[in-house]
């Protein structure tokens, strides 16, 4: 056999061995996630089903899950969605490994700020490393004003959820009421929020849902306050990226650019609806950012969420007091087309999240 042939035969037999050994180990091998030295496209794929390695957790067994994004014990039958993996064209998705993700966050402190999708994707999160923390682990979050985390003693990280669904000062800040319509946000007011993200070590934002709201009134000083000028804007993205410019500003004055390390998370898919003007204002935003010296990862996970229609809370949800007199006659029309039952979907969002996590 001529040397060429033979050692590429050679290679090809090692390089076999080690994905086979990596992947008993609950590991991918790492050096095919690279091509031409970029970043291959974690987010342009297909979903395959998988119902042997996913769910990566149950719904029952995790002690995080309260009645919010419970699909199972609110009803639902089938649980089939469960069992959809996420595969890239061009490369393998990392394996998640909680232990790993725990190790590399020893002593730091994780804050998923904005709305309830980044709640729904911070409930995720604890539910996929609960099982790699000890059994004696207290599992409980706590509440201090907006901030709802959890504190792991034994690797002493904290993995926190920050309600700001606007980013910006706003009149649906509190964290259990905030249903008022209409939404009043005031600009160039982030410090409010913004002070309490500062000691943190990786910040996940996103911002979408709250925005889309037909009647919104942006305010110039106080809100409710005596001399407080009003303005009502009707245009979305225009007022979306009043708010990205109040966000961005703060970011660069106040961001230690060494120690914090900032994700935004595009829209969620809602109603299949296309908010292109909206997208690129989120876009802009942090290609601004980048020129400013403040590197922001966009994780665009839109289009990879769009095809899992059948991974929504949909009517399987927990309804409130005031949708409960009308939910028997249409449950239809309350149906939760937004937010994902966990396992799910989410549970994607934050593997793609540990694999620029376990890069930095």
């Amino acid at each position: 056999m001529p040397f060429p042939q033979f050692y590429s035969l050679v290679f090809l037999l090692l390089m076999s061995t080690i994905i086979i050994i990596m992947r008993k180990s609950g590991e991918k091998a790492l050096f095919f996630y690279r091509r031409d030295d970029k970043r291959c496209n974690l987010f342009s794929g297909r979903w395959v089903f998988d119902d042997v390695d996913y769910p990566l957790y149950k719904e029952e067994e995790c002690s995080f899950l309260e009645y919010d994004f419970t699909c199972k014990k609110n009803g639902r039958k089938n649980f089939k969605y469960q069992n959809w993996r996420w595969q890239p064209h061009d490369c393998p998705l990392p394996r998640f490994n909680g232990k790993r993700l725990m190790e590399k966050l020893r002593g730091k402190k994780l804050v998923f700020v904005g709305d309830s999708m980044n709640k729904n994707q911070w409930k995720s999160l604890l539910c996929m490393i609960e099982p790699h923390l000890i059994p004696s682990s207290n599992k409980t979050t706590i509440l201090e004003g907006n901030l709802k985390f959890f504190h792991s003693h034994e690797y002493d990280a904290t993995i926190g959820f920050y309600w700001a669904p606007m980013l910006i000062e706003s009149n649906c800040d509190n964290i259990e009421l905030h249903r008022f319509s209409p939404k009043k946000v005031r600009l160039n007011s982030i410090e409010k929020h913004g002070r309490h993200w500062l000691d943190a070590n990786i910040l996940i934002f996103d911002s979408f849902a709250w925005w889309m709201s037909q009647t919104m009134i942006m305010s110039w000083g106080e809100i409710d306050g005596p001399d407080t000028i009003y303005q009502p804007i009707d245009d979305k993205a225009r007022r979306f990226e009043m708010a990205l410019n109040s966000w961005s500003d703060w970011l660069e004055i106040h961001i230690n650019r060494t120690k914090t390390k900032l994700f935004f998370m595009s829209f969620s898919p809602y109603r299949d609806a296309v908010h292109h003007d909206m997208v690129q204002v989120v876009e802009a935003a942090i290609e601004k950012l980048a020129m400013r010296g403040v590197k922001v990862e966009y994780l665009n996970i839109t289009r990879l969420s769009s095809f899992r229609e059948d991974a929504h809370l949909s009517t399987d949800r927990v309804i409130w007091h005031e949708l409960l007199k009308n939910y028997d006659k249409k449950p239809l029309k309350y149906s939760d087309c937004l937010h994902w039952c966990l396992p799910g979907v989410p549970d994607v969002w934050n593997e793609i999240l540990y694999d620029y996590i376990m890069r930095l």
